[in-house]
């Protein structure tokens, strides 16, 4: 497989521009699964219904993973309260090649689940506040989307949680709840 064609680095002032947006992109994102996680009562979380090899506790958990992995590690490295925000049992439970499990009493409940995304959440946006406009060019492994640098990874974030909020409101779905949008 060849690699993916990249478009031209855009210049700095643009570059900002493009982070103002795609923070604006984060935070709609994050509402629309949270208007969705209110909707879905915690004791359905782990229920993994038919046909379906995921639930809603581990879109949840994979989103944290990824928001930290995307907005935090990847900008800005692996900090000494990193261990403790994402420890390495929490990042092998719900990381990309990781397997749901139904069995509650090896994982955090749905409310721990929740409090850490929105701890990772907050922490995020923190970080990307204080990002330096010349660091968003310094390049970057996948996933990413349109440029191979950390903008690409923060312009990536709204559309991997859209992609698990799909996922979401499927489950919800199939575990008989209507519609919230």
């Amino acid at each position: 497989m060849n690699a993916p064609e990249h478009n031209p680095a855009p210049q700095a002032d643009s570059a900002t521009t493009m982070l103002e947006a795609a923070i604006g992109q984060i935070k709609f994102a994050r509402e629309y699964c949270l208007e969705l996680l209110d909707h879905t009562p915690n004791e359905l979380w782990f229920e993994m219904p038919v046909g379906l090899p995921t639930h809603i506790a581990w879109q949840v958990g994979h989103l944290t993973v990824s928001q930290y992995g995307l907005l935090m590690f990847r900008i800005r490295g692996r900090s000494p309260d990193d261990l403790e925000l994402i420890p390495s049992r929490f990042r092998k439970a719900y990381s990309r090649s990781s397997q749901p499990s139904p069995d509650t009493s090896r994982q955090p409940s749905a409310s721990e689940l929740r409090e850490r995304m929105g701890i990772v959440y907050d922490r995020s946006l923190a970080e990307l506040a204080a990002i330096a406009p010349k660091t968003l060019m310094e390049p970057v492994d996948m996933p990413y989307a349109a440029y191979p640098n950390k903008l690409g990874a923060i312009l990536f974030c709204p559309i991997h949680e859209h992609t698990h909020i799909g996922q979401i409101g499927l489950l919800r779905r199939a575990l008989g709840l209507a519609p919230v949008r």
